[in-house]
């Protein structure tokens, strides 16, 4: 008996302890429902809550000018993330350099919207755009849009849907404005090029120069060629080949021997304004070397164009260093500077047309609002001089 009842309660022992545990599953089970419950209340009044903003025009709403638009409408709550709007940097100078490169970011067809926008001038033979900032004229590297690339795009929104590709005659670079001249059809490329080749096309460029060039007007004829600069970070720009230079000693003049890689290059220049430091110069290429403005107004005179971070040192790349009146009329810090534009604008282009040559043409395009706000800024009043 007493081994039956023994084993009687060894039975009964695991049924409790079964017992006992589905009781504390259930519970726990019974528990999360709860839990459930809960988030799930919580959530129907989140909701409740958003549709009584929305239709009141709270928070919530869409904006006014959305309302009532087919597809505009809520969709159902989603517990996903929505998209970060676009950072907008919070200092001007930077802002502003943005802007002047959005064009690079655009669909082809809004770009060449823009450039139809800014045509000044077009015939049966040529149009005349006016050339924003920042856009390159050829593709590259890490280069989304370019001119060449839209030409087609633009053709086609100047004339109609059947036009030939509009064809490049020349080229500015990426940080020029100003007049630019497309042909509609390749004789008429041919042409214009050839007459830029032979110099019978007048040009005129506007830059803003730190500093003031002396004498106030005249030629710079030193030839120019391109070098790499060993530095820690090797890059290659165009520099100075001059014919000439100074004996140390005597300091007479004495011949060297000419670079065969050299380009001759002439560049007239005259100052029409200066202030703050700076100076408005028209410039005259004679020539169409590589950079020649550049160079010759950063090496030749010593007065590099304002924003032109490249020439304004040779033996490394880094932000061009302001005089401190120039940084206080343009409300700048030198740590910004980097930001600052290449001031140089291509104001105004005249050249002989059609097949004969019989029609001259003078072609001329304002500079853009970044350069005539820092002609106000440095207080470079044309009318004065």
């Amino acid at each position: 008996m007493a081994a039956a009842s023994g084993g009687a309660l060894w039975r009964r022992r695991p049924v409790a302890a079964l017992s006992r545990a589905a009781r504390s599953i259930c519970g726990r089970a019974a528990g999360a429902e709860r839990l459930a419950g809960r988030l799930r209340a919580r959530r129907s009044e989140e909701e409740e809550k958003k549709n009584r903003e929305v239709s009141a025009g709270g928070p919530g709403a869409l904006p006014p000018s959305l309302r009532g638009v087919p597809g505009s409408g809520r969709r159902e709550p989603s517990f996903r993330r929505p998209p970060r709007p676009p950072q907008v940097p919070g200092n001007p100078a930077r802002r502003r350099a943005r802007e002047l490169a959005a064009l690079q970011l655009v669909h082809p067809n809004v770009l060449a919207r823009a450039l139809k926008q800014g045509a000044v001038y077009q015939d049966e033979e040529v149009v005349v755009l006016n050339k924003p900032y920042g856009l390159p004229v050829h593709g590259g590297p890490g280069i989304k849009n370019c001119i060449t690339d839209v030409l087609p795009i633009l053709a086609k929104m100047l004339k109609n849907m059947r036009a030939e590709p509009l064809h490049l005659c020349h080229r500015l670079d990426k940080e020029t404005t100003g007049v630019m001249v497309l042909a509609r059809s390749k004789e008429a490329a041919d042409r214009i090029r050839l007459l830029f080749k032979t110099r019978q096309v007048e040009k005129i460029y506007w830059a803003i120069s730190v500093g003031h060039p002396d004498p106030v007007e005249g030629i710079v004829e030193i030839p120019m060629v391109e070098k790499e600069v060993q530095s820690h970070q090797p890059h290659y720009k165009m520099t100075l080949a001059p014919n000439y230079r100074l004996s140390p000693e005597d300091g007479k003049v004495l011949k060297i021997r000419k670079n065969c890689s050299a380009e001759s290059a002439v560049t007239r220049y005259r100052i029409l304004a200066s202030s703050s430091a700076c100076s408005l110069l028209e410039l005259q290429p004679i020539t169409g070397v590589k950079h020649q403005i550049r160079v010759h107004l950063a090496y030749g005179l010593g007065c590099p164009i304002l924003g032109d971070h490249k020439y304004s040192h040779w033996n490394k790349l880094a932000p061009q260093k302001l005089p401190e009146i120039t940084l206080r009329r343009l409300k700048l810090e030198q740590s910004k500077a980097r930001h600052l534009p290449l001031h140089l604008h291509a104001h105004r282009l005249s050249l002989p047309l059609g097949a004969s040559g019989g029609k001259w043409i003078d072609l001329e395009c304002e500079p853009p609002v970044f350069f005539r706000r820092t002609l106000r800024k440095l207080e470079l009043d044309i009318d004065k001089n």
